[in-house]
């Protein structure tokens, strides 16, 4: 059968229906043939160009599913050192919270430390603890850095008040039987107490702050119910119950401020076993409040402002104020006063390299040449007090001798010494008050704590014309700091004497031979420190003086006088005034004693200075007696 169609122009033969032209030869058989093969042809390179089309689509999709699991493994080690999701808020949301509070100051007096003059007392801090436990319905949250509550029986032999924290812990141990759930951020893994309070159910985390800032967590305070807080200087050491003076705050009915506590709290809780800090915290870690953007709440019936900082810069997640910048805020708003509380008082980075550190220091002076604000500075004195404390002081105090209307005032709160030898009754407070807020913190104002060490801060601030000021908790913070300062536990950093912190070491003297002097005899104290300097006292004479004389080729009178009464009320003579210090140099002498040489000069020393030279303030210490 023959095949046909319609001839075109060119005399081919036009297959419409296929679509093809093929030649004058196209017929019979062989134009069949020679057109199925064009078909397969055709469909083949359909095929082909399909199946390029289908791979193409399946490499898009192998990549594409890669790329999103990439992202979701991604996702995971981000987030991995803490919870994405945080802790269960229990539907407490910035929105919702309590915001009309009421707050209690609370303190911890030991008991033979009396103010007999001043009246103001507050709620013992054992009290206010218990009072929290009997408001906890569903969870109890606590950082501490120290966990001792059980004390010695030594120890309690003389301290009948080491019972409270023996009643605590009991009462701590107690709280699974109420189904209340017991949480602990500590720091401390070698704790018998918290060893205790695992086994009871409590739930306790660890922090390898080594690991983390080659430092140390030293946060303290409580959360309970996400509802009431208690924040202060004290930690879970019968002690802070019992012979140490703390000072803090309970806040009740004050979800806002709780939450955002809690959040701190969290953070310690996220670390626990981890080596490395997170580059992005989680959105729950985030703070509500800072100190720009204040909790605006109701204290005691009174309009107030508050928000929790922390410490270190790498433990700060997004929107949190650092402790320094909530000191720098609230001394930078100071316009009259700044009473400043504190166990030590360093601005130094490396106790060991002497490097300065201007942070806080340089912020008081500024409040006192710029803004002529009134400072006080009531420093504990205590075994541990840097002997460099005092050329820093000294140093503050200079610049207002020829200032008008500049005061700055130092005062050393002295322990009393017990039976043992040790020394009981330390100033432990941590904390600032201005004439509008306070700023009650966890850490010495040391710089070597800023920056390797974990702690916690509240600023509380109120305005100021309010009627009743008594009723405020800035008004009883000045109240208390007052009282302290007031007292007879202090002693003033004077011209010519210094205060002994070490006083069960004053009778540990090793007599040396001075050069040129007639009086024989120069006592040097002996101290646990070997790089700072520490008073000098001559033996005393017949007219029951202590006289320090310079050698015979220096034309300076006489520096200083002192009597025994002096010695007993824990001052010690220095070498020079704040005007003009001597360094001492020793040398030994063939016959074994020691020669003395003072050489004066009249620069005043700067705080660098101070810290480059231990020998500085006209005196030297020596270790283990010998030189």
């Amino acid at each position: 059968m023959d095949v046909r169609g319609i001839r075109g122009p060119m005399g081919g033969l036009d297959l419409k229906g296929q679509g093809l032209g093929v030649g004058p030869a196209a017929g019979g058989p062989a134009g069949s043939i020679f057109t199925a093969v064009q078909q397969q042809d055709y469909s083949a390179s359909v095929w082909l160009r399909r199946k390029d089309k289908l791979e193409h689509s399946q490499q898009k999709c192998i990549v594409i599913f890669a790329l999103v699991c990439c992202f979701a493994v991604l996702v995971a080690l981000i987030f991995s050192a803490v919870d994405l999701w945080g802790e269960d808020e229990d539907g407490i949301t910035e929105e919702n919270c309590s915001k009309n509070c009421r707050v209690v100051l609370v303190e911890n007096i030991p008991e033979d430390v009396s103010f007999l003059d001043n009246g103001t007392a507050h709620l013992p801090l054992s009290v206010g603890l218990h009072n929290l436990l009997d408001r906890a319905a569903r969870a109890v949250e606590i950082v501490s850095p120290l966990w001792l509550l059980n004390s010695s029986d030594y120890e309690s032999s003389f301290q009948p008040a080491a019972r409270q924290g023996r009643a605590l812990l009991s009462r701590l141990q107690g709280l699974k039987a109420k189904g209340i759930q017991l949480k602990i951020s500590s720091g401390m893994i070698d704790s018998p107490e918290l060893r205790m309070l695992d086994r009871h159910s409590a739930e306790v985390h660890y922090v390898n702050m080594t690991a983390l800032t080659r430092g140390h967590l030293h946060s303290s305070f409580w959360v309970v119910d996400r509802k009431h807080l208690y924040f202060g200087s004290a930690s879970m050491d019968w002690r802070s119950l019992a012979t140490r003076k703390e000072l803090g705050v309970l806040v009740y009915d004050c979800s806002c401020l709780a939450l955002d506590l809690h959040r701190v709290f969290s953070l310690y809780w996220g670390l626990q076993y981890k080596d490395f800090i997170p580059s992005f915290w989680s959105k729950r870690l985030f703070a509500l409040f800072n100190r720009d953007e204040p909790l605006e709440l109701t204290l005691n019936s009174t309009k107030a402002q508050a928000y929790v900082s922390s410490s270190p810069s790498v433990f700060i997640p997004k929107d949190r104020s650092s402790d320094l910048e909530a000191i720098s805020r609230v001394i930078q708003d100071a316009h009259h006063f700044i009473y400043i509380s504190i166990t030590d008082y360093l601005p130094l980075l490396n106790t060991n390299a002497h490097r300065y550190w201007s942070r806080i220091d340089g912020l008081i002076r500024e409040a006192l040449i710029l803004r002529k604000v009134r400072v006080r500075l009531l420093i504990s004195c205590w075994e541990q007090t840097h002997p460099l404390t005092f050329n820093f002081v000294w140093s503050l105090r200079s610049l207002c001798m020829d200032q008008a209307n500049c005061s700055l005032e130092a005062k050393f709160f002295s322990p009393r010494e017990q039976r043992d030898g040790s020394l009981q009754g330390i100033n432990h407070n941590r904390f600032m008050v201005t004439e509008k807020a306070i700023y009650l913190g966890n850490l010495d104002w040391v710089g070597n704590e800023f920056t390797f060490n974990a702690g916690a801060g509240l600023v509380i601030s109120q305005p100021e014309g309010i009627e009743e000021r008594n009723s405020t908790v800035v008004e009883q913070v000045r109240a208390a700091f007052e009282r302290d300062w007031f007292s007879r536990y202090t002693r003033s950093l004077q011209t010519n004497k210094i205060p002994v912190c070490n006083k069960h070491q004053i009778n540990r003297l090793v007599p040396i031979k001075t050069s040129h002097l007639d009086s024989g005899l120069a006592p040097i104290r002996t101290s646990q420190h070997s790089n700072g300097p520490a008073p000098m006292r001559n033996s005393p004479r017949d007219d029951g003086q202590m006289p320090i004389k310079p050698s015979h080729h220096d034309n300076r009178p006489e520096l200083s006088k002192m009597s025994h009464q002096d010695v007993a009320n824990g001052l010690v003579p220095i070498v020079g005034s704040h005007q003009d210090r001597g360094q001492v140099k020793m040398s030994h002498l063939d016959n074994g004693q020691v020669q003395i040489k003072i050489n004066y000069h009249d620069n005043q020393m700067d705080p660098l200075a101070a810290s480059q030279s231990a020998e500085s303030s006209g005196s030297r210490e020596i270790s283990n007696g010998s030189l």
